[in-house]
């Protein structure tokens, strides 16, 4: 017998995690994060994007560093307490919008000019991160920037790895892969869509 994919990990999930811990990896205070928000958003080739969309957005922190990069951004994730808490964080970036919503389910309408899919992309199953990258390459502008940043080493309850959610990206004809980092934890890919 052929053991099954695993399952997306249910918003459930994240309400246990967040319920148990308001910050569980420490986004507001660890200097991991700090320098990997600050590598995330080097990578960016523009200094300003005209509409962005943000998957898996938690608390805000980077949220509130990317929305002042961008004319339009819309942050997601699956747990209302932590949008509520992501709001108060950005409720001085008018142009930031967040909404409660569970890619590939739901996804906004329209096209981006940018594209963030920033530890979120393991939670999937190999089923939903095949609709996902569907949904993210069709939702992304001619010329606009999808950006991955995922930690690497496994972790038992994911559904994938970080490489395994980038590797699938890697094979689109449409994406352009422009810029690739890999430190001790993490990998950051860079695509253009072309």
């Amino acid at each position: 017998m052929i053991d099954a994919d695993p399952p997306s990990l249910p918003p459930a999930y994240f309400e246990d995690v967040y319920g148990a811990n308001a910050d569980p990896w420490d986004f507001k205070t660890s200097p991991y994060e700090a320098a990997k928000y600050t590598a995330t958003l080097a990578a960016l080739p523009r200094p300003r994007y005209g509409r962005a969309f943000e998957i898996g957005c938690s608390i805000g922190v980077l949220t509130e560093r990317l929305g002042v990069r961008c004319d339009a951004l819309i942050a997601v994730d699956v747990v209302e307490s932590v949008l509520a808490r992501a709001r108060d964080r950005c409720a001085h970036l008018p142009r930031v919008r967040f909404a409660r919503l569970r890619v590939p389910e739901a996804f906004p309408d329209g096209r981006f000019d940018l594209i963030l899919v920033s530890e979120v992309g393991y939670y999937w199953s190999r089923d939903d991160l095949a609709r996902s990258r569907d949904r993210i390459v069709t939702a992304l502008a001619p010329a606009g920037h999808l950006l991955l940043v995922h930690w690497t080493p496994p972790v038992h309850d994911y559904p994938l790895t970080g490489d395994k959610v980038h590797d699938a990206f890697s094979v689109v004809p449409e994406l352009c892969h422009l810029a690739g980092r890999r430190e001790e934890r993490y990998r950051l890919d860079l695509f253009e869509r072309a």
